[in-house]
């Protein structure tokens, strides 16, 4: 990962579709629509307005829209109050606001370092 990289964020903004597979080394943060795995070096944040269908992996996310698709993040996964996700999660921590919407299974690592 580039010097630059741990500061830099990918912006996908409402309104935008993107079809395909799309993978950053950085920050994304999605307002429109992404059809397609998502593979994110950093934090993944999706907007209210943003959608993924599609398998997500990630260091950390912060979820708000709507997710159809299996999740995979490294450390913190939180789904906000009016976030949907319907696939399966994998997380080491996971919050889950009121309000939030998951149809799935969740599998957390047992080991913390």
């Amino acid at each position: 990962m580039s010097k630059h990289a741990a500061t830099s964020m990918t912006f996908i903004g409402e309104g935008t579709r993107i079809n395909g597979d799309m993978s950053v080394e950085h920050d994304l943060r999605v307002e429109g629509a992404v059809k397609g795995a998502v593979s994110v070096g950093g934090t993944l944040v999706l907007s209210i307005t943003g959608s993924i269908e599609g398998d997500v992996a990630s260091r950390s996310a912060a979820l708000a829209g709507r997710v159809h698709g299996n999740v995979r993040v490294q450390e913190k996964l939180v789904l906000e109050e009016k976030s949907v996700l319907q696939g399966d999660l994998h997380a080491r921590e996971l919050v889950v606001q009121e309000g939030a919407i998951f149809q799935g299974n969740c599998s957390m690592d047992a080991s913390r370092d």
